[in-house]
């Protein structure tokens, strides 16, 4: 079994006693009821021209174990927000990555109370659509769509719920099939994914292979394995409008000029 495989089964029990139908009605009133998330696909798409960064707030990973125990989300929120980050990515799961929907909670809690808010994608392995209605719930502006771990029927569940709750979808690919399969889905933010998430190998050249394929009206997204300017460059030069950062910016003992050697690479 790889590691995706894994995570997978084990989100599939974690969420098992949740599950329950979830109908478009209950998902529009939820959208009519709270208050509207900032956008995450505009935040992708700067006037500037600079890549934007959707800054990651990650405790572990199943690759690098700790990488920063403990830390605050919303301390880190905060730092990234005030470095220049367009948007955060916030992992939600706690199982593998140390993180909880409490965490997303707390800095879109804070963001809208102390503008401004940004957006934040709630990074999570995603089955069914109550999970979308967490995410909504929570503050979230997008949820992660890991192509490869889902069958058409549930993207498409996901999608479509992601869509009546007022969220958008960042569909995760790995390969060529993938790009296909999200694409026949009507994405409209793919992002290539460097890390194979069932061996954990990163290589950023899978981004300037699959990015050139992308339909033109797509917002691309290249993810994992960032930590110079000179990285940052190489997804620019393909066509990336956004870099994905974690686990460098979760070291970085100074955040926000590595934002800034990535924005302006």
């Amino acid at each position: 079994m790889d590691k995706l495989t894994e995570i997978m089964a084990h989100k599939r029990r974690e969420i098992a006693p949740l599950v329950r139908p979830v109908y478009a009605a209950e998902l529009a009133e939820l959208n009519h009821r709270l208050p509207r998330p900032p956008s995450f696909a505009a935040a992708l798409r700067r006037s500037d021209r600079k890549l934007a960064i959707i800054s990651e707030i990650k405790r572990r990973s199943p690759s690098a174990g700790d990488i920063k125990a403990g830390a605050s989300a919303l301390a880190q929120a905060r730092a990234y927000r005030a470095a220049g980050a367009s948007a955060l990515s916030i992992l939600t799961d706690t199982e593998f990555f140390g993180g909880t929907l409490a965490d997303l909670i707390e800095v879109a809690a804070d963001f809208s109370q102390n503008p401004p808010a940004i957006p934040a994608l709630r990074k999570d392995f995603m089955v069914h659509p109550i999970q979308v209605v967490q995410a909504r719930e929570a503050g979230a502006s997008a949820i992660l769509i890991i192509v490869r771990a889902l069958d058409d029927g549930e993207i498409t569940a996901l999608h479509t719920a992601a869509q009546a709750a007022g969220l958008d979808a960042l569909f995760e690919i790995h390969n060529e099939d993938e790009l296909d399969r999200a694409v026949m889905h009507r994405a409209k933010i793919i992002g290539v994914n460097n890390r194979d998430l069932a061996i954990f190998k990163t290589d950023i050249g899978l981004s300037e292979r699959l990015i050139p394929l992308f339909p033109k009206d797509v917002i691309a997204v290249s993810e994992s394995g960032f930590t110079s300017g000179a990285d940052a460059a190489r997804a620019r030069a393909c066509g990336a409008h956004a870099l994905l950062v974690g686990e460098s910016l979760m070291r970085a003992p100074d955040p926000a000029a590595l934002i800034s050697a990535f924005q302006t690479a």
